[in-house]
């Protein structure tokens, strides 16, 4: 018996030993990651993500040597460890720091690119890969592969460009950049989701009609439950206000004790003081503590949510994220608002941190290699016909959209225009590929991150390679090229005279009893005439006068027409 419990013991410890050590590891490197990428934040050519992919294979061939040719990983990958635990923060940190006056003033720009321009570039990548893998000598792909193939490469990755570019310089291109980037990765994972659900045995009209059904059911629902959660969430700190309600509370509980104190001496006073004053502080402390903690869980809430009603988790949090930066971050307390704004973006860098430094590993992985029958020259050709196919896609609808966006916004009294070089940028910073790409080829082509058919080995190799690739060449060439094609960045805000007539604008009403109804028909024959002429301005115009009438009140944040958040 003793024998036998001795045994289970070391079991236990080995098991335990195998879990802790590889953690250990990864967490060791992923602080060695860090480090290293400050070290080299203002160098030109190197970014964060190149240095994690960088050390990631340094540390990849390191432990392949050790484990004699073997393995490149300290940890292996699941598809579900992402897309359940590194994925929510990163969303939601885009919808939560994304600066709203830009965004909603170039929202229906924003959509263009990240939802329309999706379409287009996953349905030419679709039909190049299905006419030209075949004459590479690339079978056993089935037209879902294909259709997942388009949208897997149609998923961007914008970090490389948002760290060259200054938002206070180039305002409009940022917000383009910036929101089509998190709008893209959102709109990508929804189509995955709705090309699983369609019958491909019979790609026809019809089949594609029930496509884009499926996507705009995915897309409004789960857009709906995310501003949903984060109104709710805004709500409850709006009416249960911890900071205001312990200090009532102390105020009350002290005015009390000094009543009660006031026969002592002034030194017993001055005791009592100082202890009021640690329990108010201490109080105070918690309430941000559970301001924080109710925002973070509502947020990962919204997100499983979605998820358990097999919507867009990614979609939720985004907007859920947007949500509680519009109206709850602006009823928590002082410490509150800063440690939310740091917690955040913490989280998110050390998720996308975590994603490339395994992307740099898991270049090495040699069974993935081995499983692969390719020759080495049929994989490149397939590497360079993505990339080209990934290039021609972009292009598809990256510059007629810019046109379309210049005669929609066109106004005589307004520097508003996407130029030709600002075109171009956003054209190369959508080339490069990373977090999102990498999840969904390995949530369609592996099992817990394993796979042993030659196709899908073949399919997640080309991701990997991909994905490092633009990473790493593009990567080192957007700040010379951002440097080359914006010398002297000028800020492009609305003009002075504008600015101010917007600003006597938004003190009329929208609707005024006290005016006589030819005045409110002429005021609405206004409106629609100048919807007609300027759709975009004025949806962003009649949003802001609206949310601030009648959200801001009931929801939180402050009520003017000038608010930069």
């Amino acid at each position: 018996m003793a024998v036998v419990v001795s045994e289970l013991t070391e079991n236990v410890a080995g098991e335990h030993a195998q879990l802790v050590i590889p953690i250990t590891l990864f967490v060791a490197v992923l602080c060695l990651c860090i480090v290293i990428g400050h070290l080299l934040q203002e160098n030109q050519w190197v970014n964060e993500s190149i240095t994690a992919i960088f050390i990631g294979s340094i540390t990849g061939t390191v432990i392949l040597i050790l484990s004699k040719w073997k393995s490149s990983h300290i940890l292996t990958f699941n598809e579900e460890l992402f897309f359940i635990y590194l994925l929510p923060p990163i969303i939601f940190n885009a919808g939560f720091q994304v600066k709203k006056k830009q965004f909603f003033h170039n929202f229906l720009t924003i959509m263009l690119f990240g939802v329309v321009g999706v379409f287009i570039s996953s349905l030419i990548i679709t039909s190049g890969s299905w006419w030209l893998f075949p004459r590479l000598k690339f079978h056993g792909l089935t037209a879902r592969d294909y259709l997942v193939l388009g949208t897997i490469f149609s998923a961007t990755d914008t970090v490389c460009t948002l760290q060259v570019l200054h938002q206070d310089e180039t305002p409009l291109l940022y917000s383009l950049v910036f929101g089509e980037g998190v709008v893209n990765d959102a709109t990508t994972v929804v189509l995955f989701n709705a090309i699983q659900k369609i019958d491909v045995t019979k790609l026809n009209s019809k089949a594609g009609l029930r496509l884009i059904v499926d996507f705009l059911y995915l897309f409004s629902t789960s857009t709906a439950l995310g501003v949903t959660a984060g109104l709710l969430t805004a709500y409850a700190l709006k009416t249960l206000y911890f900071g205001r309600q312990v200090t009532f509370m102390c105020f009350t509980r002290s005015k009390i004790v000094l009543w009660e104190i006031s026969g002592y001496s002034q030194t017993v006073s001055v005791k009592f003081g100082i202890h009021w004053n640690l329990i108010f502080q201490f109080a105070y402390r918690h309430a941000s503590i559970r301001e924080i903690a109710l925002m973070v869980l509502m947020a990962y809430l919204s997100y499983m949510l979605a998820e358990l009603f097999e919507l867009s988790g990614i979609l939720t949090v985004f907007f859920c994220g947007i949500v509680m930066s519009h109206y709850a971050w602006h009823n928590v307390t002082d410490s509150s608002r800063i440690t939310t704004r740091y917690l955040f973006a913490m989280m998110s860098f050390v998720a996308e941190t975590f994603i490339f430094l395994y992307v740099g590993m898991d270049a090495l992985d040699i069974e993935k290699w081995r499983i692969s029958k390719l020759s080495f020259g049929t994989s490149v050709a397939i590497y360079a016909t993505i990339i080209l196919l990934m290039s021609l896609g972009r292009a598809a609808f990256v510059f007629p959209l810019s046109a379309l966006s210049n005669y929609m916004n066109r106004r005589a009294d307004r520097t508003y225009k996407i130029t030709f070089r600002h075109q171009v940028i956003i054209w190369w910073a959508g080339l490069m590929r990373g977090a999102v790409s990498i999840a969904l080829a390995f949530k369609q082509y592996t099992f817990s991150g394993v796979t042993m058919d030659p196709t899908d080995a073949v399919m997640i190799t080309n991701t990997i390679i991909v994905v490092l690739f633009s990473t790493v060449v593009f990567g080192f060439l957007t700040k010379p090229l951002i440097s080359y094609l914006l010398p002297n960045s000028a800020p492009n805000n609305l003009s002075r005279e504008e600015s101010k007539i917007l600003k006597e604008d938004m003190n009329l009403p929208l609707l005024s009893f006290e005016e006589s109804a030819t005045t409110n028909i002429l005021r609405a024959k206004d409106s629609l005439s100048m919807l007609i002429e300027r759709p975009v301005y004025t949806i962003h115009y009649y949003w802001r006068r609206f949310d601030d009438a009648y959200m801001r009140p009931i929801f939180g944040g402050p009520i003017s027409s000038s608010s930069s958040r």
